[in-house]
């Protein structure tokens, strides 16, 4: 494998991903946290307004990012 095509794949295949799974994954968290960005803004300026709603966003991509690939990686071991 040539070292280019490694730098494209490599960490993807760490985690169990092509290239394409894993740009899609990515790209929803960015999407989800320029989300989680903006409704943060909203909440500096008028605090009575999205008072938990970047917290939930992020409380729930760390479940996708952390708690979800655990679970899965201990269940590929058993397997």
């Amino acid at each position: 494998m040539t070292p280019l095509r490694r730098a494209f794949t490599e960490h993807p295949e760490s985690v169990g991903e092509t290239y394409w799974q894993h740009m899609g994954t990515a790209l929803s968290f960015a999407l989800t946290l320029a989300l989680a960005a903006a409704v943060s803004l909203v909440h500096a300026v008028l605090p009575f307004l999205c008072v938990k709603t970047a917290s939930g966003l992020v409380t729930r991509l760390h479940g996708r990012m952390v708690v979800n690939r655990q679970r899965a990686s201990s269940i590929e071991r058993k397997a």
